[in-house]
């Protein structure tokens, strides 16, 4: 049963390299997975009427080739496999008419009591829907890797969740975290001296190549959270950052995630070398 999606990318959607920003994508992904729902006849009304609900639980996401302002986006998704109380969907991006991927990405789902968010069994029938053929042979699943212990030059910001980040569910959607990693990110590189003109002066921009996120709680309308990160694996073209997001109050984690990060000419697009003065200012902020 695979759902194909199809979508105009619009203006509003880019980030200011004229790329469609990274989480818009997982919000490509929520809606084309709430589409696919309701296509087997699993409307946000039925599982309101069921009293559960699909929430991620991991994101594994590539991006392969930059979307831009009027490209045409046809996003395909499929469930991979069912377990008792989650199941793997899969997406494909492409851009219409052409075979080169452009983002690939899966998510892991969690099927959840509405009341008490508690995991519930997924029933047979919803799983007769999705899979009319058979169920598939469980996916493999990989844990999201650890991130190495943090350097002395940790870097820290906090900020509060506002209304807009919360969803129909009443907490902050999945992709409004890594909204917050991103700009955790950019004030990072200001704080060692590498404001984002600053890197333009010197014909270089840092573009994720991959995303993988797990939620392990989460944040309301309200919370304090402090979001965390740093750098390993600096090498002469790229690089990987880890972020943890933790609410202020209590210390419960909400989010961690790796994040493999490429160098690049943005003038011409083409792979760019690591200057020698970023390895030396970022030194106390990229573990060992």
């Amino acid at each position: 049963m695979i759902h194909t999606s199809t979508f105009t990318v619009r203006h509003y959607e880019c980030d200011a390299y004229g790329h469609v920003n990274n989480a818009n994508y997982l919000r490509y992904m929520e809606h084309a997975a709430i589409e696919a729902s309701a296509a087997v006849g699993y409307d946000e009304a039925r599982y309101l009427a069921m009293g559960t609900l699909w929430l991620i639980y991991e994101t594994d996401i590539d991006y392969l080739l930059p979307l831009r302002a009027g490209d045409v986006v046809e996003l395909k998704t499929w469930v991979a496999d069912f377990r008792r109380v989650r199941s793997q969907r899969y997406y494909e991006f492409r851009r219409l008419g052409e075979e080169a991927l452009t983002a690939r990405a899966v998510t892991d789902w969690a099927y959840l009591d509405r009341e008490t968010q508690r995991p519930v069994t997924v029933p047979p029938e919803m799983i007769a829907a999705f899979t009319p053929d058979g169920v598939p042979e469980a996916a493999p699943r990989k844990d999201i890797p650890d991130a190495p212990p943090p350097p002395p030059g940790v870097f820290t910001v906090q900020r509060r969740v506002e209304w807009r980040d919360i969803d129909m569910n009443r907490h902050v959607n999945n992709a409004t975290y890594l909204n917050y990693m991103e700009e955790c990110a950019i004030e990072s590189l200001n704080a060692f001296g590498w404001s984002i003109e600053r890197l333009e002066s010197e014909d270089i921009a840092i573009v994720a190549r991959r995303y993988q996120i797990a939620y392990k709680a989460s944040a309301v309308w309200g919370d304090e959270l402090l979001v965390t990160t740093y750098l390993s694996d600096l090498r002469r073209i790229s690089a990987v950052r880890h972020f943890q997001i933790v609410r202020a109050s209590d210390g419960e984690l909400l989010a961690r995630a790796n994040s493999q990060w490429a160098f690049i000419h943005p003038s011409n697009g083409q792979i760019a070398r690591v200057p020698e003065a970023i390895l030396r200012d970022f030194a106390d902020h990229i573990a060992s």
